[in-house]
């Protein structure tokens, strides 16, 4: 499970196994996770955050979005034809 992103407390990866699900990232820190679709940006599902920490995340999410999509297509490209 690749870790792309790390900001502050939070680390930003997907699986290496998820190519047939739409782009997206896993966030967590400690105990807390969440998963967002990258295209739209939108929660997908979460578990200990509460919503002012996921509106943040999301901001975080925005902020980095060309980054993150990059990162997906690349390692997904990658290993597509591996």
């Amino acid at each position: 499970m690749p870790t792309v992103l790390r900001i502050g407390r939070l680390r930003f990866y997907f699986w290496s196994r998820e190519n047939d699900e739409p782009p997206h990232i896993h966030v967590e820190s400690g105990d807390e996770y969440a998963k967002f679709w990258l295209s739209p940006i939108e929660l997908a599902e979460s578990s200990g955050y509460n919503k002012k920490e996921l509106n943040q995340i999301r901001k975080l999410i925005l902020k980095n979005e060309d980054y993150l999509l990059g990162r997906w297509n690349d390692y997904f490209k990658k290993h597509k034809s591996s």
